[in-house]
């Protein structure tokens, strides 16, 4: 371990981690949480390109030194310089019951360094809290998922089923190449897996007196990511006509800005809403039980619902408007102009008939649309053994918390194994308040060593709770 000075007028420790070495975690769970973290931030997969081979590498190595069965899989590359693989372990239970497995992925979004405090990839712990891309989505999830593994290991904990740890590369960009790939090709590392824990839910602490929200994600919303390319007329920056590309591209996108999708509350939105009934205002929670029928009769309420963006994206269809590309000088006209539209839908709804409702708003024969990501929403059921061992662990944690089964507008992984019959679940054990959680993606992400040994500890009661 390489220590570096202390800030100005600090008292905390600040290192950067080199090599393997990282404290005992029968001893220092947290510390050895935070090492292994920043070593592995320290890695830059962003995606693209990825390059998540030599990080898996580093995951099998400590799960190797632990014991533990582990190997690095080659997963496909587009390219032969870019070196993509996944990381998968296993820890065996006695194969009364089928195995769980927990997924995380190794690759991370871009990072603006100029936007960050400290460099993203420097992997820095400060003040008890490890700053850098991917401390939350989700370097940090793999380094929870690597030390319950590791927790059982050295506690020799018996289970009725094997735990598997499968970190993957290529979420970020759809998972076509990593956790899909795995799933449809090498399904057989899942040994039949009944159920899976990976992102996309977690702990929100409870104000007043209301308890902790522990929001098991059971379904999500799925991509309908969109390419519109306008063509027209070339030429001189000095000449304007009236059908060149990029005023094409630019009225087709204004009317797609415009679009107001319509609102439908499906069961999974309804079911959610219920649950979080009692945690909703006074004056709403009545309409939080009953969304269909609050949000057709109920104007004021409607209004309140719809102003927050994150609940109106689980109503409706949402579109939006991210890459942008023209001509690369002013002066110049060109031929093409294109843009990328990320449009999420709700379950049950079809990207072919979303993009048809799209091209009919453009209405211009030369503005093409084609997909570039889809696929169909899938749900798990909620009556499980899986559910039912987090709603007893929240029960008995401090603070005490409640189960509530979540919908979620992002998606994961989970859907590659949830086309299998796995019953998935986004459920990570850390308390992030809203403004934390929103880190993800953003600059200056960071995970408390708290969260770290939280996470860990509460995953392997879950782990226990499942087999009782």
């Amino acid at each position: 371990m390489v220590a570096c000075a202390l800030p100005p007028g600090g008292d905390s420790l600040i290192w950067r981690l080199r090599g393997l070495d990282y404290p005992d975690p029968e001893t220092n769970l947290r510390g050895a949480a935070g090492a292994i973290l920043s070593r592995a931030i320290q890695f830059d997969t962003r995606n693209p390109p990825g390059n998540e081979r030599a990080l898996a590498q580093y995951l099998v190595e400590i799960l190797r030194r632990e014991g533990l069965e582990a190997r690095v899989i080659e997963t496909p590359s587009a390219s032969p310089s870019v070196k993509r693989a996944a990381a998968w372990a296993r820890y065996p239970g006695n194969g009364r019951r089928d195995p769980i497995v927990l997924l995380s992925h190794l690759d991370v979004v871009p990072a603006d360094e100029s936007q960050w405090l400290a460099p993203p990839f420097e992997g820095l712990i400060a003040d008890d809290t490890v700053v850098g891309r991917g401390a939350l989505d989700s370097k940090g999830i793999a380094v929870v998922h690597l030390l319950a593994l590791v927790k059982l290991a050295r506690q020799g904990v018996v289970l009725d089923r094997d735990v598997i740890f499968l970190s993957t590369p290529d979420e970020e960009n759809g998972g076509r190449d990593g956790a899909g790939y795995l799933a449809q090709q090498r399904s057989e590392l899942l040994h039949g897996a009944e159920f899976l824990l990976t992102e996309g839910g977690g702990i929100v602490p409870g104000e007043a007196e209301t308890p902790d929200r522990w929001g098991v994600t059971f379904t999500e919303k799925s991509p309908c990511w969109i390419e519109l390319t306008a063509k027209g007329a070339p030429g001189h920056g000095s000449s304007a006509t009236t059908d060149a590309a990029v005023p094409r591209l630019i009225a087709a996108l204004d009317r797609v800005r415009r679009l107001e999708t319509a609102i439908r509350v499906t069961p999974e939105a309804k079911r959610m809403f219920a649950a979080l009934a009692p945690f909703a205002p006074p004056e709403d929670r009545a309409s939080f039980a009953d969304l269909d029928a609050a949000l057709k009769t109920n104007p004021a309420f409607r209004e309140r619902f719809l102003s927050e963006a994150r609940r109106a994206a689980l109503v409706r269809n949402s579109i939006s408007i991210t890459v942008l590309e023209g001509s690369t000088r002013t002066n110049v006209m060109p031929a093409e102009a294109r843009a990328e539209l990320d449009g999420r839908l709700l379950p049950g709804e079809s990207c072919e008939e979303f993009i048809a409702e799209i091209r009919r708003l453009v209405e211009d024969p030369q503005v093409a649309l084609k997909p570039l990501l889809s696929f169909e929403s899938r749900s798990s059921p909620v009556e499980t053994d899986l559910f039912r061992a987090i709603e007893t662990t929240a029960a008995a944690a401090d603070p005490p918390g409640t189960a509530v089964p979540r919908m979620i507008a992002g998606f994961t992984d989970a859907h590659y194994f949830r086309n299998l019959g796995i019953v998935a679940y986004g459920f990570v054990p850390r308390r992030l308040r809203p403004h934390e959680s929103r880190g993800i993606h953003g600059p200056n992400e960071r995970i408390s060593l708290d969260n770290l040994e939280l996470g860990v500890e509460t995953l392997v009661e879950i782990l226990e709770e499942l087999d009782r």
